[in-house]
């Protein structure tokens, strides 16, 4: 599933680093993204991730719940989910591509079966049954969503993700940017402080 994907991906991880760039802000939230929450909450939290990265599954696992329940679910911030796929890229980018060819109210079911498979792939399990089971959370057909993933608009929203993350200095997942500024504490407690410190920026 997704060879071009992968081919995609091999290459921009051979490729040499470019000149150093100051760093810019990661676009604002568009009509492409993967969002929980509300769109009109005041702050932006956008995490890019990867569904091979264990510090990824292991926040999305331990972390989420609780932030989900304590700031997205009373509406004081929207979560924005972007892709940056991390190594081994065979299974990296199909997740991703799987994922955003979810049904969009089921991306983020999709991600989290992802996610909860993660340990068990990496402890030998089937790659196959680690995709059945998002495919399975994802509101689409094994078939819809194989023909999906065969799509260049898949393929290219990826490589805008991981070329917006690179511009933003990106250099390991998970990465939070909070209201367009990037925390290097992804602990609920680190993002809370980050969150009040945008909210008080905004007069709220």
């Amino acid at each position: 599933m997704a060879r071009a994907l992968i081919l995609a991906l091999a290459l921009m991880l051979a490729a040499p680093a470019a000149a150093q760039q100051t760093p810019s802000a990661p676009p604002a939230a568009h009509a492409n993204d993967r969002v929980l929450g509300r769109a009109d909450a005041p702050v932006t939290v956008i995490e890019y991730a990867s569904f091979t990265c264990h510090l990824c599954a292991d926040w999305h696992q331990l972390v989420l719940p609780e932030f989900k329940r304590r700031f997205i679910d009373t509406g004081r911030v929207k979560l924005v989910f972007r892709n940056l796929p991390t190594a081994p890229p065979e299974l990296a980018l199909p997740a991703a591509a799987l994922a955003r060819c979810a049904a969009p109210e089921r991306f983020f079911d999709t991600a989290a079966a992802l996610f909860r498979g993660q340990a068990a792939l990496f402890n030998g399990g089937s790659q196959d049954d680690w995709y059945a089971a998002a495919v399975q959370a994802s509101g689409r057909t094994r078939a819809q969503i194989d023909a999906c993933v065969a799509r260049p608009e898949i393929r290219n929203l990826i490589e805008t993700e991981i070329a917006q993350a690179t511009a933003a200095g990106v250099h390991g997942t998970p990465a939070f940017f909070v209201n367009g500024r990037q925390t290097t504490d992804r602990s609920l407690g680190g993002l809370e402080f980050a969150i009040r410190d945008a909210e008080a920026a905004a007069g709220r």
